[in-house]
């Protein structure tokens, strides 16, 4: 599976960004897609997984500013970020997996850098 982000960017504390995540080759091996971060010195902290039936997580520090939406007939994955805190800063990495119980990542994509600052 190869996965190709897209949408990152510099965006003012407040603002909103949208990005954006195409999956291409053997899909049928995972049934879930994602977004983990990782700000610099930190580790990398999953922000949102969805199901290929809707189902959706996301990390407490995000949770009714981000929203993640997929188009099966597309194999995309799409995160909607608003109200944008300096704290969001980092590089944003697609990826894509089996979520059972637990979620685990298979594939990854390139990271897309997300800055906000003013």
């Amino acid at each position: 599976v190869q996965l190709q982000a897209s949408g990152g960017g510099l965006v003012q504390p407040g603002g909103s960004l949208r990005l954006s995540c195409a999956a291409s080759g053997s899909i049928r091996s995972i049934n879930a897609m994602g977004w983990y971060r990782q700000a610099p010195g930190k580790e990398r902290e999953l922000v949102t997984i969805i199901s290929s039936g809707g189902s959706t997580n996301y990390a407490d520090s995000v949770k009714g500013r981000f929203t993640v939406s997929r188009d099966n007939a597309k194999n995309s994955v799409y995160l909607q970020m608003n109200g944008l805190k300096p704290e969001d800063t980092a590089s944003y990495y697609c990826n894509a997996g089996l979520w059972v119980r637990s979620y685990s990542p298979r594939y990854w994509g390139q990271g897309t850098l997300v800055t906000v600052s003013s």
